[in-house]
């Protein structure tokens, strides 16, 4: 398993309200549906070092 920190973040209320409704959908928690979407984003952008390890 992978070295994991925690940290915290701000967002608005409409945008994280909309992603825990897809995660839902998808059935996965909303850290794991919000790390999803940030793994997935870096590697389409070409900066994740490990491309291996997408969901």
């Amino acid at each position: 398993m992978s070295d994991r920190k925690p940290f915290l973040i701000r967002i608005d209320r409409k945008v994280l309200e909309a992603v825990q409704r897809w995660a839902n959908d998808d059935l996965r928690s909303l850290n794991g549906q919000i790390e999803f979407l940030l793994r997935r984003s870096l590697k389409q952008a070409g900066r994740s070092k490990d491309e291996a390890s997408d969901e």
